[in-house]
């Protein structure tokens, strides 16, 4: 029998995190912006309104988690994906392999009977996701309004097993350019890059990353608020304890001049956020020069892919991007 459980204190967060876990990576949606660590960073210092953890459970078995929350928005009450919208590129629910129809709505008849909402506005959703195909219909059937739309493109590089191959896979112009820029770079005199480890202090090492970030650009320096520094310093020092956190830097002689934040996560690369310092050797491409040397490294280390994540900036392509869509499904009661 399917039992579904509601949790309004982010204390469950830290009380559901091993079966959380367990099925997320058993689930067909398993992305880091899933996990109860970076689910509950981002509530801690974003969220808004009230949350609503659903757990779906068959006997003892979790088999569902829908971290939802409900916040008014012109006059109507709306649901979200814990994470929605602007920095959790890939956002679900979290559901046992196979069984995806029946959590589903077993998921609605609850919210259906137990709250008062207007609509259920999920962001970020997979194209592959089990959501976005099996969820339409069941919602539909319950007399509500049913819309999908592409949000935006994910670029994503498929990694061979080599360099070489890599490189030969990239359009003849942008695989000139790369090995120009990188050969010029590795013979300039003090120039090193590096991947922040326990040899570092990680908090002064993301007060570096912060500081490129928001010298990159004015939009990007306004975006970094007090909660949003606090979000990403906390963000960063989860995802490091677990291993996930890869965070790199490109100076030259002490001066850095590019880096990336990046998870390591189900042995993908994602992208996640950058910072440049574009007046110092403005000819050199140092983020251009950094990218191509962290996925020189990816190749090494085997990853799958990696993923510039959301966006459709012309070097993701150039650098052998395909987009991946993520869309969203907004469904609304009538009346």
């Amino acid at each position: 029998m399917i039992r579904i459980e509601p949790f309004q204190t982010s204390s469950a967060f830290d009380r559901l995190a091993e079966e959380w876990d367990t099925l997320l990576c058993r689930s067909a949606m398993d992305t880091i912006f899933l996990t109860p660590t970076y689910q509950r960073t981002w509530w801690r210092h974003l969220g808004q309104g009230d949350l609503l953890l659903l757990t779906v459970r068959e006997g003892e078995e979790l088999t569902g988690v829908a971290p939802l929350f409900l916040t008014e928005q012109e006059g109507r009450r709306v649901l979200q994906t814990v994470g929605c919208v602007e920095v959790s590129d890939y956002l679900d629910w979290v559901l046992a392999p196979g069984r995806e129809e029946e959590i589903l709505a077993a998921l609605l008849d609850f919210l259906n009977g137990s709250l008062t909402w207007d609509a259920i506005d999920l962001c970020n959703v997979h194209q592959d996701s089990p959501t976005l195909a099996l969820l339409p219909a069941p919602a539909r059937r319950r007399g509500w309004s049913v819309r999908t739309e592409v949000q935006e493109v994910c670029p994503v590089v498929d990694l061979p097993e080599t360099w070489e191959a890599y490189l030969a896979s990239l359009g003849r112009k942008d695989r000139h350019e790369l090995r120009r820029k990188m050969r010029r770079a590795e013979a300039m005199e003090g120039l090193r890059w590096y991947i922040v480890g326990p040899e570092h202090d990680l908090g002064a090492e993301m007060e570096a990353f912060l500081h490129l970030m928001a010298a990159s650009a004015p939009e990007k320096a306004a975006f970094l608020t007090a909660p949003m520094r606090a979000f990403f310093q906390e963000l960063a020092r989860a995802t490091f304890e677990a291993g996930w956190l890869q965070l790199a830097f490109l100076e030259v002689e002490g001066r850095r001049l590019a880096s990336y934040l990046n998870f390591v996560y189900d042995n993908r690369v994602l992208v996640y956020n950058s910072g440049l310092d574009w007046e110092a050797y403005p000819t050199l491409g140092a983020g251009i020069v950094l990218t191509g040397l962290l996925i020189r490294h990816a190749i090494e280390k085997g990853r799958e892919t990696y993923d510039f994540l959301r966006g459709s900036e012309p070097y993701k392509y150039r650098l052998g991007g395909k987009d991946v869509t993520v869309h969203r499904i907004l469904i609304e009661r009538e009346g």
